[in-house]
């Protein structure tokens, strides 16, 4: 238990009031129970307009002194991380809570050795191993801004990427393993690299022992660093002293515009609100293993593999593959071999290993599971019923999350146990949280049974800080819509108990397999390519994905070979991007529904996507109605 845990639904009500009637004491409070160097000097000042959003002012700490340091005395010999590999014959790994923090501060001793200091950015670009956490903790340690980036992404994507965040210093391995596939990840770093010469250092893990090429004077490797630190004795690598809002991280998501934009989260409220809504949302109880399956390169990873476990002294298990390799019973089999506690995964997971049937389920126990949660996407029903009948065995409530990069944790949902669920509803806030509905004008829907695009209308602790580099992206993109509310850019509906249940992206941001996509990201990389002269790309309903890609070019001349451009297209957007953005439906069209000031029309596109035919709308706008009809016809 922790003194912050609320266990009964009484409670969760009369928290909740307490937060929203005194925000700034609630917070203090729940921060008073973490190491602090020297106590902050102001809990929280703000303003959405500028926007400018400080919490616990002054106040300094280190965050891996929260996740490490505090834990050695009691805790000292807790499994800190389980490591999974990809290959079930592999050797696992347990890393300790003493383990891993002789590990960060001998790796963030290499990384000073290497000439990282306080402030400096540093990319991560590896597999999911435990070297990837390890990273992240050492330059936290030393007050260094790590920005990590999925492994699936492009040489491209990670130039883009290197270049917004003057990155200077890259970590990365030789390769990765995922499912039957060995992905070769320096190389890609080197590709990436040829636009980025200002950077100095590139440290290299040896994981799948592939043949890299090392360039002299800016690569060197791992271990041969490790060595280095040994031979200086281990040297003691105390924590760097930063303040609350000091800068921890930098996180890249895709937005409507096609640029990516850095999300950046601060050390102190970042720290906090991730741990509260960790112990709160899952129930977590010292000695519990947690696996969580998302991967590190995403903000799922950042704040529920890392920060909010180490911070409250749990257990963490790590897997590299996938769930469906060798077989569809991975996932259960790794529940059964740690006696898992409490499982968070995606709906799409879920979705892909309920089309293999529940005889693969069946073979498995899966007695050990208390807690079940699902991220990424609203989870569909259907999906919901299974995960509570087959895994859960109808006694594991199941909480269905709500959040996002930009609030650094989780703002909805369900308290496991204590407040109740709703299947495809993400129930209720977070103890700090106030949402708010409104209509396309920013009046504030009350009462229930309303559907609006929901905004929340006060800061917490965990909430992005601004947009690396370019604060007035940050203000147009979540201030600027409504006045004094931060708009989440999703639609959603309360029910007549008071639920909440998102129903989708209102802007041009697509959720593909959970993760945040923009369409004009994908566009960009389509227009790329040689033969394409214009495209346009919207969602469409997927039963695995949740949403998949469906994009409508205009070539130059019409292909020759349509199945054959289609593969360069899609080849075309992974070099850029990644495999994550390849449009799942590619139609060539002579033309796009535009109005007579040259903007197109997606509300018309996503209806044709949707394959509702005859509710197109009204089409009297259009420049010319009639490529509506053509488009219709050549549907795929």
């Amino acid at each position: 238990m922790y003194p912050y845990q609320i266990t009964s639904l009484a409670q969760y009500h009369e928290v909740y009031q307490k937060s929203i009637k005194d925000p700034e004491g609630f917070w203090a409070e729940i921060a008073a129970h973490f190491s602090w160097r020297k106590p902050w000097d102001k809990v929280l000042s703000w303003n959405f307009k500028t926007p400018e959003i400080k919490w616990f002012e002054g106040g300094k700490l280190n965050i891996t002194e929260n996740c490490l340091d505090r834990h050695i005395e009691k805790s000292g010999d807790t499994p800190a991380i389980i490591w999974e590999p990809n290959n079930p014959d592999s050797p696992t790994r347990t890393i300790t809570y003493r383990e891993l923090l002789f590990k960060v501060k001998q790796f963030a001793n290499v990384l000073k050795n290497n000439g990282v200091k306080k402030g400096d950015r540093v990319c991560i670009y590896m597999g999911m191993i435990p070297e990837l956490a390890i990273a992240l903790l050492a330059c936290a340690r030393i007050g260094a801004i790590h920005s990590v980036i999925f492994g699936g992404f492009s040489a491209r994507s990670i130039s883009d990427r290197l270049q917004d965040a003057n990155g200077e210093y890259v970590i990365t391995c030789d390769g990765s393993y995922r499912g039957n596939k060995e992905i070769a990840l320096k190389p890609i770093i080197d590709d990436a690299l040829v636009n980025c010469p200002f950077v100095k250092r590139v440290i290299v893990f040896s994981h799948t022992n592939t043949p890299v090429s090392m360039h002299k004077g800016r690569d060197v490797w791992w271990n041969e660093e490790i060595e280095k630190v040994e031979e200086q004795g281990n040297p003691d690598c105390p924590a760097e002293e930063m303040d609350a809002e000091d800068m921890l991280f930098i996180l890249y998501t895709s937005g409507s515009t096609g640029k990516p934009k850095g999300v950046v989260h601060t050390c102190g409220g970042y720290m906090i609100f991730a741990n509260y809504t960790f112990v709160n949302v899952f129930q977590y109880n010292p000695g519990d293993v947690y696996f969580c399956t998302a991967d590190i390169g995403w903000i799922t990873g950042h704040s529920y593999i890392v920060y909010g476990p180490l911070s409250a002294g749990a257990t963490s298990l790590m897997f590299e593959g996938i769930p469906t390799w060798p077989d569809a019973g991975r996932m259960w089999e790794i529940v059964d071999k740690y006696k898992v506690n409490i499982l968070y995964t995606a709906p799409t997971a879920l979705r892909s290993l309920m089309s293999y049937g529940v005889e693969v389920v069946e073979k498995y126990d899966l007695g050990s599971l208390k807690v079940l949660g699902t991220v990424g996407e609203p989870i569909n029903e259907e999906a919901w019923h299974w995960y509570n009948e087959n895994i859960g065995k109808k006694r594991c409530p199941i909480v269905d999350t709500w959040w996002q990069t930009e609030t650094g944790g989780m703002m909805i949902s369900n308290l496991a146990g204590v407040t109740p669920s709703k299947p495809s509803f993400a129930t209720l806030p977070i103890p700090g949280v106030q949402p708010v509905l409104v209509d396309e004008k920013g009046a504030e829907l009350e009462g229930n049974n309303v559907s609006g695009n929901l905004c929340m209308k006060f800061p917490w602790p965990g909430m992005l800080r601004t947009t690396y580099g370019d604060h007035e992206r940050c203000r147009l993109n979540y201030f600027s819509t409504y006045d004094n509310l931060y708009f989440t850019g999703d639609g959603c509906l309360r029910d007549e108990e008071g639920y909440y249940r998102i129903t989708g992206r209102v802007d041009d941001v697509l959720n593909v397999s959970g993760h945040r996509i923009g369409t004009a990201e994908v566009e960009n990389a389509i227009n790329m390519h040689t033969g394409v002269v214009e495209s346009a790309v919207v969602g469409f309903p997927h039963d695995i994905k949740g949403q998949a890609l469906y994009a409508f070019v205009i070539c130059s001349e019409h292909p020759r070979d349509e199945q054959l451009m289609r593969k360069d297209i899609a080849e075309t957007v992974s070099s850029v991007i990644g495999a994550i953005a390849r449009p799942d439906k590619i139609q060539f069209v002579s033309g796009l529904p535009k109005t007579r000031s040259g903007k197109i029309m997606r509300r018309i596109l996503r209806k044709i996507a949707e394959g509702e035919m005859a509710n197109i709308g009204d089409t009297t706008a259009l420049l010319d109605p009639a490529v509506v009809e053509d488009i219709k016809t050549g549907k795929l």
